[in-house]
């Protein structure tokens, strides 16, 4: 089971996240890394999770970026195909991580191009092989590996380093990840997630409805998919798609900075939802 935060790491939140001078910052990376994976939610999301998130965006790691990033990326195979096992948060936290990581060098270039690009394969490798799809864990708090991912992908999409052919590969991997067989629908906001970084991926202008359409086709044939049943759930393969598609719908009609697609886009949507909705959009039939 986990360990509260001692009183060290309080200490350091306590000074407003200041980088203690006590002790080398290998130990106190090593340590943090550590805690990224522990079950008790106030160390891991409450002072890991945090200290290395703040200490990333306030430049404390610019010169050691890669590094940090590398072990953020080693972090996502630990354990990994293992299902409800406490192995989870360890990969799910480094996500969070690298995406800090990631939003930096975007802010300011730090790494090499092809740095960036390694980890957004590592990312997108480690997300579609994830077989721990919870999100709330009781007494353990977020595991949520999917949204982690989701965000995470949409940190990658607004990298300088990323141009048109990556960005359509970031569209497969959240098309993959929304269609693979899962054993219980999302619940706690993944589609949400995923949409929100499909929208980061279309506000870049450069993947052109050509792509989109096809790709927005192969998502509404699984939302269609009504007549397959599942005796563990008969949404099973349909629901995350539906929800997918509807969350997408939502944040690119009402969210802000539209992409250049958005008028062509939403009539497509537009069709897609009726297409997978027709009990609640078409006119009763009198008989």
């Amino acid at each position: 089971m986990g360990v509260m935060p001692g009183p060290y790491w309080k200490q350091v939140a306590a000074s407003g996240l200041a980088v203690p001078q006590d002790r080398p910052l290998d130990d106190l990376t090593a340590e943090l890394t550590r805690m990224l994976g522990d079950t008790d939610p106030e160390t891991r999301d409450g002072t890991a999770y945090p200290t290395l998130a703040t200490w990333v965006e306030r430049g404390v790691y610019d010169d050691l970026l890669a590094g940090l990033g590398d072990g953020m990326a080693a972090g996502l195979g630990v354990g990994l195909g293992e299902r409800d096992t406490d192995s989870v948060f360890r990969r799910s936290f480094s996500a969070l991580v690298l995406d800090c990581c990631i939003a930096r060098d975007n802010a300011r270039p730090l790494v090499p191009g092809s740095k960036v690009l390694e980890w957004g394969d590592r990312l997108a490798t480690w997300l579609l092989r994830e077989r721990d799809l919870r999100g709330f864990v009781p007494g353990k708090g977020w595991a949520h590996a999917v949204a982690h991912g989701a965000d995470a992908l949409g940190t990658l999409a607004q990298s300088p380093h990323v141009a048109t052919n990556e960005l359509t590969v970031v569209l497969d991997v959240i098309a993959d990840r929304v269609l693979l067989p899962v054993d219980r629908v999302f619940t706690n906001g993944e589609p949400d997630r995923l949409a929100a970084a499909t929208m980061s991926v279309l506000r870049r202008n450069i993947v052109s409805l050509r792509v989109i359409e096809p790709w927005i086709a192969r998502l509404v044939a699984t939302a269609s998919a009504r007549a397959s049943y599942d005796d563990r759930d008969p949404h099973l393969k349909s629901g995350n798609a539906e929800a997918f598609l509807r969350a997408l719908h939502l944040q690119l009609a009402l969210g802000p900075k539209p992409p250049e697609v958005r008028p062509d886009l939403l009539l497509v949507l537009v069709d897609a939802l009726r297409v997978t909705n027709p009990q609640y959009l078409q006119a009763a039939r009198h008989s």
